[in-house]
């Protein structure tokens, strides 16, 4: 397949760039329209009793969705602002799609104690379609924002979505404006000119394309997060980063050795394209632990996640190939060296963690075991306005609302939904389990009682009290809906299904791996020595971002829990980029050996010639990854800061020191299968060309 793709790009090199530059005004003009499609319904899961229970009320409650305004500034007794918000609250009533707009003077727990903020809540009519309530969200929102006070925010509901929406879009483009440059710059120092530097980004653009041209088209038939955004450009830029920067560093490499450049194009594909194509599959395949899981927005990221690497995989084995056979000729080749010049320090670093493996494990080990403790008490939520920089609309209300009102005003209550047929007895025990519930009753004999928690919506006390209401129900019609009863269903999906995820991923990786390599030791030292890198980077987020350690450095706050979208992610998006570095190096040290070199040497070469390449990628990664961590989004915050550490623990700690001393261990071992195993492999096993003997040339 390999040949096939080399060929087709070196004979039809223009065809190739012409396709790709479709692909570009594609994703550019049709995929940029996903930010208008974007959700923030994440916890949603498919047939828990949450879900059902909030479907149910969707049809036959008269009432939909609502959005909160808060009026903050001067005495609220201020005739002339009581005036205003008389008038904007009569206006919104009439609104088409407006249900209730309550008198917010009249209305207990509206104005606050201190007389300088009042709540207008507004609540829309069930059953409408998606521009009807958008109409009457924005319709609603431009009146009550026409109040002449201090400060006016509104915020919640389907407004919440689009700000967020907004917001990831106004992240992205300032990502890349900071990223895109520095990536550039860093490029001319590793290659050292701008003709090479220019085309791993040519490769990242179209990354980025391809991410909005696939979140585009899931949202055709799914919901996509207003997270995916974010996380699939990020790692679509910094993969793309990756990949174009191993096979140019290779055919700079092969362009020493050769003058005809189609020539070095080939042999680039057929050496580093294979580790780019095994290294994207491996990367896909950790994403596929999310599909085990029956959450929507676990399961569109994983495909919209998988698709971007894919995309990135085949610019970098058509899109580069093809731009090479056109311009490659004037690329510098890679300088010659004296013998041992080439990653020095990369390999004084493997014989280093080779003669030392006992001390090196002795030390490494346990100090990475010490990052990851804070991971055993990890808890994830849903979160509320706090994730969100202080600057945005949904964060000032959630400050106004907090500076002004007692703890739990303007919090979400834990529906509880009595049907037809339910006992007066248990109706009564489940309203008397929070003081100040109320009670509404819908057509049909259904009644909802909401029981307002303390605390946050989806803190300890919301969550005990879905817990409460499904011990009191007994077997009774009883159903309960809201935030908190969704992050519950949500914690207890999870923990079904990790472990069939995590069987799933595993055996894939594994079966690549030995596909890669032939050897059965070789994937399960990578999956545990990748396992406790990614432990402690997952540990250090959980103390930045739950405990509210050095947080503040980062513009966040400790939260007391992680958002629920961040571990999943940073665990399979982590887990297959690690595999990339040990894919990188496994190719050099599987080429050293094929060479004739004797194992343990195959390993220091393995290191010597793959060093630089899995340094460079790494910082190029860490630089993509830190660029997004500048929208001050906390979820988008704590993805970043994960993967971010580990990339670069898995790059230097794991890769430089513990890959050396794991196989110096293992031996001549190391590359062992047995026998049945082995003839298969070498049967059905990806064929490959031999490799050609790098010559080294003396300085002059």
């Amino acid at each position: 397949m390999l040949s096939t793709l080399a060929r087709a790009a070196t004979r039809r090199p223009l065809t190739v760039i012409l396709l790709w530059v479709l692909f570009l005004l594609l994703g550019f003009g049709l995929g940029t329209g996903v930010f208008a499609r974007l959700s923030d319904e994440v916890p949603n899961v498919p047939g828990t009793e949450s879900e059902r229970a909030a479907q149910y009320l969707d049809r036959v409650d008269p009432t939909g969705e609502s959005i909160t305004a808060v009026v903050e500034g001067g005495a609220i007794s201020d005739p002339a602002l009581r005036g205003e918000v008389g008038r904007a609250v009569a206006e919104v009533r009439d609104v088409p799609g407006v249900a209730a707009v309550p008198d917010p003077f009249t209305t207990p727990g509206l104005v606050s104690e201190d007389g300088r903020a009042v709540l207008i809540p507004v609540t829309l009519e069930g059953g409408l379609d998606d521009d009807a309530e958008e109409r009457a969200v924005d319709d609603a929102s431009a009146r009550i924002h026409q109040i002449d006070a201090p400060d006016v925010h509104v915020s919640g509901g389907p407004l919440l979505g689009q700000q967020l929406g907004e917001r990831a879009q106004e992240d992205v483009a300032n990502a890349e404006l900071i990223s895109l440059p520095v990536v550039l710059v860093l490029l001319v120092v590793i290659f050292g000119g701008l003709r090479a530097a220019g085309l791993p980004l040519l490769v990242a653009v179209s990354g980025i394309a391809g991410a909005f041209l696939a979140l585009f088209g899931f949202s055709q038939v799914t919901d996509i997060s207003v997270y995916a955004v974010q996380v699939t450009t990020m790692l679509g830029l910094g993969l793309a980063v990756d990949y174009a920067l191993l096979m140019l560093l290779r055919f700079r490499e092969e362009r020493r050795h050769t003058d005809d450049v189609v020539e070095a194009v080939h042999r680039t594909v057929a050496a580093a394209g294979r580790t780019v194509l095994f290294s994207g599959l491996t990367v896909a395949i950790s994403l596929t632990g999310l599909l085990v899981f029956p959450s929507v927005f676990l399961r569109s990221m994983g495909l919209a996640v998988a698709a971007v690497v894919v995309i990135d995989m085949l610019a970098a084995l058509t899109l580069l190939p093809a731009l090479l056979t056109r311009f490659g000729g004037r690329i510098a080749p890679a300088k010659a060296r004296p013998k041992g010049g080439e990653g020095r320090v990369f390999a004084r670093l493997a014989r280093f963690s080779a003669r030392n493996r006992v001390a090196v494990l002795a030390v490494v080990v346990p100090a990475l075991l010490v990052l990851a403790l804070p991971v055993t008490g990890m808890r994830i939520s849903i979160g509320d306005a706090r994730q969100l920089p202080t600057g945005t609309e949904a964060r000032q209300l959630y400050d106004t609302v907090e500076a002004h009102f007692p703890p739990g005003a303007g919090v979400d209550p834990v529906t509880v939904v009595l049907r037809p047929g339910t006992d007066a007895a248990t109706a009564e025990r489940i309203r008397t389990l929070a003081p100040g519930a109320q009670s509404r009753e819908l057509p049909g004999g259904t009644t909802v009682v909401e029981l307002p928690p303390s605390g946050s919506v989806d803190g300890d006390a919301a969550t005990d009290l879905v817990r409460e209401v499904r011990e009191v129900r007994g077997d009774e019609p009883v159903e309960v809906a809201g935030v908190a009863a969704r992050l519950v269903d949500f914690r207890e999906m999870l923990a079904d299904r990790a472990p069939w995820s995590a069987a799933t991923v595993l055996a894939g990786i594994f079966a690549l791996l030995f596909a890669f390599t032939g050897s059965v030791l070789i994937p399960l030292r990578t999956i545990a020595t990748t396992l406790l890198s990614l432990a402690a980077a997952l540990g250090v987020v959980v103390w930045v971002f739950q405990d509210g350690h050095l947080a503040g450095l980062l513009g966040a706050e400790g939260l007391g829990a992680l958002s629920l979208t961040a571990p999943p992610l940073i665990i399979a998006i982590a887990f297959g980029l690690a595999m990339d570095y040990e894919l990188f190096i496994l190719a050099r040290m599987r080429e050293a050996r094929r060479l004739g070199e004797a194992d343990q040497e195959a390993v220091v070469t393995g290191l010597r010639r793959s060093g630089r390449v899995v340094t460079c990628a790494a910082l190029l990664l860490a630089v993509v990854f830190g660029a997004f961590m500048t929208g001050g989004f906390s979820p988008i915050l704590q993805i970043g800061l994960g993967l971010t550490l580990a990339v670069l623990i898995d790059a230097t700690v794991v890769r430089m020191l513990l890959v050396p001393a794991t196989m110096a261990l293992l031996g001549r071992h190391a590359w062992w299968a047995p026998k049945p195993l082995r003839k298969a492999h070498d049967r059905f096993g990806p064929q490959e060309e031999a490799p050609q003997r790098i010559r080294v040339t003396e300085p002059v």
